[in-house]
């Protein structure tokens, strides 16, 4: 696995702070000089107990964790479940499991992205830039919207009339990307922060049918990165909610790729 050859990024400060965890020695050091090269910041920890305890302890100074799953004593996925008990931090797993089940449990969990053995140290930082990039894209919106209604808050206004044309609604389920929330009839359906982006890209264009690629890019721009597998999964963790919230909705159109079903 060769390092990238780019020349490096702006400082580790600016970059943000990463947790990589694993317990093979060579995997930390190539995954260590990939992110540092371009600029991170990065802590190791060698297992998941100690990996666990240094979250516990200085959790607030990550800005995402690289993630093995199979590791002695506390393992990957049950490390990413203490995460998610009380953290949205992003997630990604690097793993030499490439079965789809594990695939499907480690982002049910909560995790962002899934990356096997072996792998590209260039594709690692795309995903990582692509993951954080997601992130700050989502903090940037719920800041604005908070902005917004603190604003309100202080006028003689209980609503702001133009908040209505930020709503995207099909049917019963209604979207909205100012506050990042997801209804089904008045039911919140929680939603990942992927989740929300590709749902929202075929809210917006609905009856049209997009390949992952272009849900990808419509999401987040082209400069992101998801695997076709990696949307797969998140696709049907979406079904999976909004069936469970009484609106199936997302349709599958075999060798093209997915589409919002029209109703009526």
């Amino acid at each position: 696995m060769d390092a990238p050859d780019s020349e490096r990024q702006p400082t580790a400060a600016a970059m943000g702070h990463v947790l990589v965890v694993d317990d093979d020695g060579h995997i930390r050091e190539v995954v260590r000089f990939a992110l540092e090269h371009v600029g991170y910041r990065v802590t190791e920890s060698n297992d998941g107990r100690s990996a666990w305890t240094l979250f516990e302890q200085q959790g607030n100074e990550f800005d995402l964790v690289v993630l093995d799953i199979v590791m002695p004593g506390l393992d990957g996925l049950d490390v990413c479940r203490r995460i998610r008990q009380t953290s949205k931090i992003p997630l990604i797993f690097l793993s030499s499991r490439d079965e789809e089940l594990d695939r499907i449990l480690g982002l049910e969990l909560g995790a962002d992205d899934y990356i096997t053995k072996p792998f590209s140290p260039r594709e690692l930082v795309a995903r990582v830039k692509a993951t954080l990039r997601r992130f700050a894209e989502v903090r940037a919106i719920l800041a604005a919207g908070e902005a917004r209604a603190g604003g309100l808050a202080g006028s003689q206004h209980s609503r702001d009339p133009q908040n209505q044309e930020t709503l995207l609604r099909h049917g019963p389920l209604e979207l909205n990307p100012v506050r990042h929330e997801c209804r089904v009839s008045g039911q919140a359906v929680v939603l990942t922060v992927s989740e929300f982006g590709l749902l929202r890209a075929l809210l917006e264009r609905p009856g049209s049918v997009l390949s992952r690629k272009q849900l990808v890019d419509h999401a987040y721009g082209v400069e992101h990165y998801l695997s076709d597998r990696t949307v797969d999964s998140h696709v049907r963790r979406i079904r999976q909610k909004l069936k469970a919230a009484g609106h199936e909705c997302v349709e599958t159109v075999y060798g093209v790729g997915y589409r919002l079903v029209d109703e009526g």
